[in-house]
């Protein structure tokens, strides 16, 4: 097998290639991976290297930008970076060592069993395999020669974990204690035992004093090893199950993940103090990787995305927006703007060019919203804030409307822009604003009753505004609501006992359509209050729902990568047209020709719709 080395050039090409409807593609996946992955890195220089499942290294800049691509090997089933990654490591029934910056094989080495554990030695000299009959082997890299072997548990070893001076070595087995050998003469030094389930991770702190464990019994386990054999504190805050630990380089803090895909900072691991509660993986969080300094965590796994951790304020710094979802906006006018809140800030395109610009990159984002007059383009912050600008007056400060709570979870303006709606998930309140103002003139309480706020639309006619949610607790029996309120009589006119993600009023004002707890699409008579179709086809969730401009086609996005087209006067799939990653955002030009997509990997696509109907 020859690995072969892909540049970035080549990333964007191939995803393009997917689908022949994509004339255009709007930022990068940054940080995304088409693959689970197995494990992350810093490099010397602050660059971040990873390895899926499958096999495929990849190297990214430090804000998520892809720079290199190799396929290594799919058979492989561990896979563990040295101490500067410049090596890689990975194990099944052979022990293979790869060239990092080249990806390049460069030794295998033949085992007596199964590999189930790897570790380097901080020099990155010596690779220590553990294996499914309970022994470590000790390898020299250069010289591809076995210079030790412990007995070292009952069972298959499950971590292996080398202290930063490099004189110990810390294994843990299936079955459930952890061993303490010196690294030179192989003796035993401790034999640690209180864990009641799987250990699957351990961590030294880098003067060698304390050693954590990580267990699937709720919790991490801080030992001082030579001076006890009992565990001198319990790190409890955890879901099930504890997956993985490192410590900062400078021994200042701990991070720990567990089941419920949450990342936690212990700013002092003796005494047990949590420094923050990391949270917006969607999927088992498989490498913890600390930069240089400690300033930045890195986490990765099986939602296939690094997250990128401030670990001074525990603020997402790169990634996916933090449990938000890829909102997109098209700014009509002569010179129209796409706007994207994909990543953790806003970004807009020009449509002409493609080019980045104005006001790109000002400020955090979880929702956008533009008028229908181009002017206005209204930016809900991850914090209590939205940010409206005036792009006929691009020099102009934006202005700040204040929420009570964050974040600013959904946006909609009325017609011709002389409102702004703007949803308050936290508190279940909708402020109505007139952008010329700076005041809220009308704000609805329990706007959806006694649901999250999880999205807003706004009736063609001006004068009526929908707002959805979910009863996650079930107080009134049903999974959600959604609401209609008269803006004029400033009362609630019809519910919907349905839990939504999505709504979308057709532009003539008859239906109204929600979709988002289930797989189903919803759509409901506005006159008679009935619902008069429940559309099916999506095989996951269904995350935003839009109609055309001239109100001939419903559409639909979710989860399961397609975007479905549907006759809303018959309720018939008209097609269904699958992507290569979730459909968060759709938006129209507004001619009605274009499509635009906001992806979960953080790009946007730009799509021929007339090709999308196509058969």
């Amino acid at each position: 097998m020859t690995p072969t080395r892909t540049l970035a050039a080549d990333f964007g090409d191939e995803t393009l290639l997917r689908s022949p409807l994509i004339a255009r593609t709007f930022g990068e996946p940054r940080f995304h991976t088409e693959g689970d992955i197995s494990a992350v890195a810093f490099g010397p220089d602050g660059t971040i290297w990873s390895v899926d499942e499958a096999g495929i290294l990849r190297h990214w800049s430090a804000d998520g930008r892809a720079l290199q691509r190799s396929f290594l090997s799919d058979i492989e089933t561990l896979w563990c970076f040295s101490p500067e990654a410049d090596f890689l490591a990975s194990g099944n029934d052979d022990l293979l060592i790869w060239n990092t910056a080249e990806g390049q094989l460069l030794y295998r080495i033949p085992q007596p069993g199964w590999v189930s554990a790897l570790a380097f030695s901080p020099d990155g000299r010596t690779v220590a395999c553990g294996h499914d009959d309970g022994f470590i082997r000790l390898w020299d890299v250069r010289s591809q020669r076995q210079i030790g072997e412990l007995a070292a548990h009952a069972d298959a070893v499950s971590a292996i974990q080398f202290s930063a001076q490099g004189d110990r070595i810390a294994s843990a087995g299936e079955d459930r204690v952890v061993q303490v050998w010196d690294a030179n003469t192989h003796k035993l030094l401790a034999t640690l035992k209180s864990h009641t389930d799987r250990i699957p991770a351990l961590a030294w702190a880098p003067d060698g004093s304390l050693l954590v464990s990580a267990g699937w019994d709720t919790s991490a386990r801080v030992w001082r090893p030579g001076t006890s054999a009992e565990p001198v504190m319990l790190l409890n805050s955890h879901a099930d199950q504890v997956l993985g630990v490192t410590f900062s380089p400078d021994g200042k803090l701990l991070a720990t993940a567990d089941s419920e895909n949450d990342v936690y900072l212990w700013s002092n691991a003796a005494s047990g103090k949590v420094r923050h509660a990391l949270r917006g993986h969607v999927g088992e969080v498989r490498s913890l990787s600390f930069n240089r300094d400690g300033s930045i965590l890195a986490s990765a796994g099986a939602d296939r995305v690094i997250h990128l951790w401030d670990t001074r304020d525990g603020k997402l710094i790169a990634g996916p927006n933090p449990t938000g979802r890829h909102g997109i906006a098209v700014v009509p006018g002569a010179n129209p703007l796409l706007a994207s809140t994909g990543g953790t800030s806003l970004r807009v395109w020009a449509l002409a060019t493609g080019d980045e610009v104005a006001p790109s990159h000002d400020g955090p984002a979880f929702s956008v919203a533009a008028s229908d007059t181009g002017r206005w383009l209204a930016v809900g912050g991850t914090d209590h804030r939205t940010r409206l600008y005036d792009l006929t007056q691009p020099k102009l400060a934006p202005k700040i409307l204040e929420a009570t709570k964050p974040p600013v979870g959904s946006l909609a303006f009325g017609p011709g822009g002389k409102f702004l709606v703007q949803s308050s998930p936290a508190d279940g309140l909708v402020w109505i604003w007139n952008p010329e103002g700076t005041e809220a003139d009308l704000i609805l309480i329990e706007a959806a009753d006694g649901c999250t706020l999880e999205t807003v639309a706004v009736h063609p006619d001006g004068n009526r505004v929908a707002v959805g949610g979910a009863d996650y607790l079930s107080t009134g029996e049903r999974d959600g609501a959604v609401c209609v309120w008269d803006l004029t009589t400033k009362l609630k006119v019809a519910t919907f006992d349905t839990g939504v993600y999505a709504l979308a009023f057709d532009p003539q004002g008859r239906f109204l359509v929600g979709a988002g707890l289930t797989d189903h699409v919803h759509v409901w008579d506005l006159a008679s209050e009935t619902e008069v179709f429940t559309l099916q086809g999506h095989q996951e969730r269904i995350n935003v729902v839009a109609f055309s401009p001239d109100g001939n086609y419903l559409l639909s996005g979710g989860d399961d990568q397609t975007v479905r087209v549907w006759d809303l006067l018959s309720g018939r799939l008209l097609v269904a047209r699958e992507f290569d990653s979730p459909i968060q955002g759709l938006a129209f030009s507004a001619d009605g020709q274009t499509l635009f997509t906001g992806n979960g990997n953080t790009t946007c696509y730009q799509v021929d719709f007339k090709k999308l109907l196509e058969d």
